[in-house]
């Protein structure tokens, strides 16, 4: 079982200190959070200094900043709106360098004190689509099959509103239903299944299958005292 904390604060101390809890990732909310890649990489860094593992959700499946977080040192990235098997593999491509993929070789940050890094970037970088809609709910076995994909990552809000649904919802059919058939699907494939949470929410998503859970964020610790 894999926990996530969740950082929407362009804040180096705030990441530190929630990498120092007991948590196995840190994510940098590149996306909804206010968090910009000038931000982010001392994050990545602060991160890493405090011995956790740096992950990145990116603004968009774009291979630019895709390549740049990992050449800042992010050892994930979480990319949203995947929605097709195009979109996965393109997602994939620029996670991964050749022949794997297409991604650029110039790892600034995360080759520093790594000699070895081109030889295990491949391995040890995880691909993450995420999945939040009708539509990828329709060509998810064929986006599960894509090779280089590591887990997937559920936005509820997102999946709720496709599903004609309030953002948030977590007492319905179809919603339920949704969830399920992704973790039936990962189960499939071999991927981790992922979903966006919170403390309250972790013993129900882990008992539904679920094996990389975020339980808690910045904002939130912050509205918590």
């Amino acid at each position: 079982m894999t926990y996530v904390a969740w950082l929407s604060l362009p804040n180096i101390y705030t990441a530190e200190g929630m990498a120092r809890l007991d948590f196995d990732i840190v994510n940098i909310d590149m996306q909804h959070g206010l968090i910009d890649y000038s931000d982010a990489v001392p994050m990545v860094q602060a991160i890493k200094a405090a011995g956790n593992t740096p992950f990145a959700r990116v603004p968009w499946n774009e291979p630019g900043i895709i390549g740049k977080m990992l050449d800042a040192g992010a050892k994930g990235i979480i990319i949203p709106m995947v929605n097709t098997v195009a979109e996965a593999e393109a997602a994939v491509a620029a996670c991964r360098y050749a022949p794997a993929g297409a991604r650029s070789f110039g790892p600034t940050m995360a080759a520093t004190g790594d000699p070895q890094y081109y030889d295990t970037a491949n391995d040890q970088v995880a691909c993450i689509p995420m999945i939040e809609t009708t539509e990828a709910l329709e060509n998810l076995d064929a986006i599960l099959a894509v090779p280089g994909i590591d887990a997937v990552y559920v936005g509820p809000a997102d999946l709720s509103i496709t599903l004609g649904l309030r953002p948030g919802t977590d007492n319905s059919g179809s919603f339920d239903d949704a969830l399920k058939k992704i973790v039936d699907g990962c189960k499939k494939h071999g991927v981790t299944p992922g979903i966006h949470a919170s403390a309250a929410l972790a013993k129900k998503r882990r008992d539904g299958g679920f094996q990389m859970i975020t339980i808690s964020s910045d904002r939130g610790a912050m509205a918590q005292g």
